[in-house]
């Protein structure tokens, strides 16, 4: 693709191709990879994404063919909570892991989602992750947004980033937090201890979570959680930051410290629970909401309460309210 540059005014070149409106270069970021990648020549030469252009300039844009995918359809059943041509939502069950990665090669939502959607699913951005915009970790259950195309996903990225896309998640906390709702606002980073967790640290990304309290039990307490940002683990490890972890959380908790909160005749009870019914954090992704980024239409989904959340509810209502 040639394209000559007749503008007087002197324009930064990735603003230029921004303001085009060609279907095939469909965010800044993209743009910004193919710069990086000299995948834009100005007169046959690479140039930088702030490099201003000259008039009567020749742009020449190379679009990089999609790459085969390595990952194998398999038919893994999926729950679909809604979908149109461009967008669907999923509910993930417990222990499904959302893409490939270390030691993983199948069994994941998007060998699940390449069934499914027959291949019709996003994969510029990372073709190894078709249609994945954000994703859960393997034990949080719940609502995933999935893009079918490459532009739809560049405008979902960017509503991620902008926060305009609400997520709600219900979690069991154990611990009854100090306020009723709030905001826990902190910096998550990686653990220099552990690098497979995260933590609240001074040189991390702003994380914010906003909570309020919807059930109270004597020990524990049910909470709506709303994200405005999306780090790793962010709801697990703010909780366990002001002492309330997340029931059968493992990594951000043990269960020495949840035995620690309940008398000694109920300790045998709670071991039963965690052993039999909830062998996860007790965290679920149960609500989204958000403007459609081509019918500008509000979408809303929720995911129904999973069983074993359900049933631990229903127990703590027997053993822990007085």
């Amino acid at each position: 693709m040639k394209i000559e540059y007749l503008k007087i005014e002197k324009q930064r070149i990735d603003k230029y191709i921004v303001s085009l409106g060609l279907e095939k270069l469909y965010s800044r970021s993209f743009i910004d990879k193919l710069l990086c990648e000299e995948a834009i020549l100005v007169n046959s030469k690479p140039v930088k994404k702030n490099y201003r252009l000259s008039h009567s300039d020749i742009i020449t844009i190379e679009i990089p063919q999609k790459k085969e995918l390595e990952i194998k359809p398999q038919n893994i059943p999926i729950d679909i909570i809604w979908e149109d041509d461009d967008i669907a939502i999923v509910n993930k069950p417990i222990g499904l892991i959302v893409h490939p990665g270390a030691g993983v090669i199948d069994g994941t939502l998007v060998n699940a989602l390449m069934y499914h959607f027959n291949n019709k699913l996003s994969v510029q951005h990372d073709p190894l992750r078709p249609g994945i915009v954000h994703r859960l970790d393997k034990d949080t259950s719940g609502l995933l947004i999935v893009a079918k195309n490459d532009k739809v996903h560049s405008l979902l990225s960017r509503m991620f980033q902008d926060r305009t896309i609400k997520k709600t998640y219900l979690a069991i906390t154990v611990g009854i937090p100090a306020k009723a709702e709030d905001t826990i606002k902190t910096f998550i980073g990686r653990s220099k201890k552990d690098r497979i967790k995260m933590t609240v640290t001074t040189d991390g990304r702003e994380s914010v979570t906003h909570y309020k309290i919807v059930k109270y039990f004597d020990f524990f307490s049910l909470v709506e959680v709303e994200l405005e940002t999306g780090r790793t683990h962010q709801i697990r490890v703010h909780f366990s930051y002001i002492n309330c972890p997340i029931l059968g959380d493992n990594t951000y908790s043990t269960l020495k410290r949840t035995l620690s909160i309940v008398p000694f005749h109920y300790q045998k009870k709670v071991k039963y629970l965690l052993a039999n019914h909830l062998k996860r954090q007790a965290l679920h992704a149960y609500r989204l909401e958000f403007k459609h980024p081509f019918t500008k239409e509000i979408v809303k989904a929720e995911a129904p309460i999973p069983e074993d959340i359900k049933y631990t509810i229903d127990w703590l209502e027997k053993y822990f309210i007085t």
